[in-house]
Order: C-alpha cells, then structure tokens, then sequence
C-alpha cells in the first residue's frame, strides 16, 4: 500500500513537472526570439586577462626570491646527500649527516608548503580583486551588444556561436591599457 502511493505521488510529481515544463517551454519560445544571450568561458578569462597576467608577474617577483632560496637548499641537502652515499664517513660523522639531511629536508618541506599556502591565498586575493572589474566588463558588453542574459562557466553546453568571451578579454585589454596610462601620469 505504502509503495503504491509513493508511486502515485511520483506519478502525480512527474506528471506536474511535464506541464510546467511544457507552459515555461511554450511561454519561452514566445520571447526567445527577442532574447539576446552571451556566454563567457571564465577559465579562459582568468587565465588571459592583462590584468591576471600583470598580477601573476607581481607574485612572481614577489614570492621568486623564497622559492630561490628554497632551491638553493635544495642543491644543498642534494650535496649532501651525495657526500653520505660516497661511504667514506665515520659512523658518527654519517649519523650526524643523516640527521642534518632528514632535518634540512623537513625544514624545505615545511618552506616549500607554507609558499604554497601563501601563494594560493594571495592568487585568491589577487582574483576576488579583478572580479569587480570582470563583472563590469560583462555588464559594458551586454549593454554595448544588446545582450539580455549573460551565462557564465561551468555550464553544461553553451553553443561556439554565444561565446563572447573574445569580447570581455578585449574590453579588460582596453581597460588595462587605460590603467596603465592612468597610473603613468604624474
């Protein structure tokens, strides 16, 4: 009895569901001639605006000199390690050694995580910057072009023809060139 009525009540459900499908279907396609929409690849944003990749050389710089110094430890544990494998040390002198090499590559580890750590967070920081801009840069080219809706990524398909995304790298481009001649003046 119990399984009958939850049959019947996804019957009922399923039923419903197919009419409200079928009335926004049918009041859709009324005005989906009229209805303008774009489609913005946002991976492809954030990996090509001018603004991202001014941001990425600024990281760089900024975090370049600790990964060389990590590097460079690196070179260091690895001349060591060679010094151990010749077998020319005294058990002592090889303990010792060891244990340097086991603390200098906990030590890099722990370098090498926290870098990363702080990296991703500021990459973060750095992208929740632009979004404003991003978003802005949407909405110009939606009143530029006469868009009514714009759809951004992860959609499950959006058709080659809606992709404006060549659109929003341009206007980024043009607000990044304007920037930097605002930020060139005295």
């Amino acid at each position: 009895m119990r399984a009958e009525c939850t049959i019947q009540s996804m019957k009922g459900f399923t039923t419903l569901l197919l009419i409200l499908c079928l009335v926004v279907t049918g009041l859709t396609s009324a005005h989906a001639q009229q209805l303008r929409v774009g489609y913005v690849n946002m991976k492809e944003v954030l990996d090509n605006a001018p603004q991202v990749i001014a941001g990425r050389r600024v990281l760089d710089r900024e975090f370049r000199p600790r990964n060389d110094a990590i590097e460079a430890e690196e070179v260091r544990v690895n001349g060591l390690e060679q010094r151990l494998q010749q077998g020319d040390l005294t058990e002592t002198a090889r303990a010792t050694l060891d244990r340097e090499i086991r603390e200098i590559r906990r030590n890099i580890n722990r370098r090498k995580e926290d870098l990363r750590d702080e990296l991703s967070f500021r990459r973060t920081e750095e992208v929740h910057e632009l979004e404003d801009q991003i978003n802005l840069a949407v909405q110009k080219i939606a009143d530029i072009h006469g868009y009514d809706l714009i759809l951004s990524s992860p959609v499950v398909y959006a058709h080659p023809s809606l992709d404006i995304t060549a659109l929003i790298l341009q206007q980024l481009q043009l607000e990044y060139e304007a920037d930097q001649l605002e930020a060139a003046q005295p």
